[in-house]
């Protein structure tokens, strides 16, 4: 298998601190450098060469390094763990907990409302109508929105200049913890879903193109400040009438289906076309 390796160029400027290089070339290496022993040794080669003062400095640390390590006992192995946080952060937990607590609120209200109420339908009531609004359908969109963004702020992660200096920084982060978001809240609206008598295509569509509008939309003006945006554009245009006439809304009916899964489709098509976008500072806002 033929490898490509990186330039002499890029080699040299990442050795004299990559100050000639633009950032996307720098992140594009470190990313290669993570998988190629060959460019990683001829990376050591081009600091020594250039710089033998740090070569040394390095060398030194090293060796310390090395008698230290042989003397402490190996920690014990955490395989799962690791795998984990690969998908996600500590800082997420009670974001999830919380969106986790307020699905199943919407179920009890839901479930409650079926049992109490008259007519047919499986929803609580709300206001004076004659209708019956599902909980459940109304927060489904953007209950996984909160917790994205809670993934991706800045203020919520301790870990974030860490994070965000690492070359897998970028979308394949954003798109992991995504996943791990997703992996949690979906199987709760599934299940309550089932237990409230939605269909999964009323809730999963919209579910995962506000999820996509988020991270579209964020790599303009930041994830965090993209879901607060998209939330409240969603509580004023929808749930605030949906609560005061208790009809459901067009946008959550059949009818609105092939809408949300072209908003899916276009937030994914920008998602990819911006990639880049994601490795800048103002994508964690």
């Amino acid at each position: 298998m033929n490898v490509e390796h990186a330039s002499a160029r890029l080699i040299d400027g990442y050795a004299s601190g990559g100050t000639d290089l633009a950032a996307d070339e720098v992140w594009a290496l470190e990313a290669h450098l993570e998988a190629c022993r060959i460019c990683r040794d001829r990376l050591s080669d081009a600091v020594t060469a250039g710089a033998p003062a740090v070569a040394a400095l390095t060398e030194a640390v090293w060796s310390d390094l090395e008698q230290r390590i042989a003397a402490t006992a190996p920690a014990p192995p955490r395989r799962l763990r690791a795998r984990l946080s690969a998908w996600a952060t500590p800082a997420m937990t009670p974001w999830l907990a919380m969106v986790l607590a307020v699905t199943l609120l919407a179920l009890l209200l839901d479930l409650t409302g079926r049992g109490s109420g008259s007519g047919s339908g499986s929803a609580f009531r709300f206001g004076s109508g004659s209708g019956q609004v599902s909980l459940m359908l109304l927060l489904a969109p953007v209950l996984p929105v909160c917790g994205v963004a809670a993934s991706w702020s800045r203020g919520l992660d301790p870990a974030f200049e860490l994070t965000s200096a690492t070359p897998r920084a970028g979308l394949q982060l954003v798109l992991r913890r995504t996943a791990s978001v997703l992996a949690v809240v979906i199987p709760t609206l599934l299940a309550g879903g089932w237990a409230t008598g939605l269909t999964a295509a009323q809730w999963l569509l919209p579910c995962l193109a506000f999820t996509a509008m988020t991270l579209a939309l964020g790599g303009v003006i930041g994830v965090t400040r993209a879901a607060a945006v998209l939330v409240a554009a969603w509580a004023a245009v929808v749930v605030a009438p949906t609560l005061a006439t208790s009809r459901t809304a067009v946008a959550l009916g059949t009818d609105g289906l092939p809408v949300w899964g072209l908003l899916l489709a276009l937030g994914a098509a920008v998602v990819i076309v911006r990639r880049g976008a994601y490795t800048a500072p103002g994508a964690h806002r």
